[in-house]
């Protein structure tokens, strides 16, 4: 009987403090509810509220926010279009590397601007009104990013006009190396050492560039040589144009040659000069490969590779010397 009785009570208890419970709730939640309305709406009113306007168009948060997201958007797009057209059509031709990549460059800029402007005339923008806005921001650029407008003008002549493409092998002062992107605001250059050097774009436009494969992928590279006075210039010649023969990364056409540059102070002077394709990023490696051939082919027919020498001439005199002896000890 006792246990009934306190099966009650607490069945009761519970009843009790859920009651208690869900009254505190609902009070709260009005309270909480009525909170959350007032600082929502005044959110709202400062995300919808207009701080200037451009035309007739009121500019919000809300819409800065929606015109970022949609050029973020838009250059996605603009950029998958590309990817698509180089995939699906580019890949298919037999237009060479750095044609393809300066299309595909292209018509990504050419989507972002078209989209760009269809947004704004969606948007209820005004293109006519623009140009004064356009003019304030030219001035702007022309003296706060001068050096990042020059950039990307010179990054649209170097994909239009092309003195330099993706893959040229070129050299820039002290930089010498491969194209492998040419960007909006500079052109990323890979070393020998494996090295990436960005160089903005202006540079390329502005200073000197020795572009070695620009024609053809084939460049002529010049290894000096000198041999001792006592040698045959015809064997020397040769004997070089043998090892240039062995060399596989030598071309047969145009043919390798020796030229009889000067006569040096203490060696007769020869230049070998030969042809390649495989060598271009590797200079050095060519040039050692010859030495290590001529050196060898040198020794085998005795061919002498000179030391700097100096003749020294004494002149005799008539008028005698006089020479001091010490004095003999006592």
């Amino acid at each position: 009987m006792k246990i009934r009785t306190g099966v009650k009570f607490a069945i009761g208890a519970v009843i009790l403090l859920t009651a208690m419970t869900a009254w505190n709730y609902w009070e709260l939640k009005h309270v909480v509810n009525g909170v959350v309305d007032d600082f929502g709406g005044d959110l709202t009113r400062l995300w919808n509220k207009a701080y200037f306007n451009l035309g007739s168009l009121p500019i919000t948060p809300s819409f800065l926010f929606k015109t970022l997201l949609f050029f973020a958007f838009l250059y996605w797009f603009a950029r998958k279009g590309g990817e698509f057209l180089r995939r699906q059509l580019l890949d298919r031709t037999s237009l060479d590397e750095g044609q393809k990549y300066a299309i595909q460059r292209s018509a990504m800029y050419l989507l972002f601007v078209i989209g760009g402007l269809v947004g704004l005339d969606t948007a209820g923008i005004n293109l006519a009104s623009l140009a004064v806005f356009g003019g304030a921001v030219g001035i702007g650029i022309g003296f706060g990013l001068q050096a990042i407008a020059s950039n990307f003008v010179s990054g649209l002549i170097l994909l239009l006009e092309r003195p330099i493409k993706v893959g040229d092998r070129v050299q820039a002062e002290n930089l010498n190396g491969d194209v492998i992107r040419i960007g909006a605001r500079a052109t990323w250059i890979r070393t020998n050492d494996n090295i990436v050097v960005i160089v903005p774009n202006s540079d390329f436009i502005a200073k000197p560039v020795i572009n070695w494969t620009a024609v053809e992928r084939q460049v002529r590279f010049s290894i000096p040589l000198g041999v001792s006075y006592g040698s045959d210039p015809q064997q020397v010649r040769e004997v070089l144009m043998e090892a240039a023969r062995r060399d596989p990364d030598v071309l047969d056409s145009p043919p390798p040659d020796v030229v009889f540059t000067e006569f040096g102070d203490s060696s007769l002077n020869f230049e070998l000069r030969v042809w390649t394709r495989t060598k271009i990023q590797m200079p050095n490696v060519l040039r050692s490969n010859l030495y290590f051939e001529v050196f060898r082919a040198f020794r085998e027919h005795n061919i002498e590779i000179p030391f700097p020498q100096r003749d020294l001439h004494l002149r005799s005199v008539d008028v005698p010397l006089p020479i001091s002896r010490p004095e003999q000890a006592s």
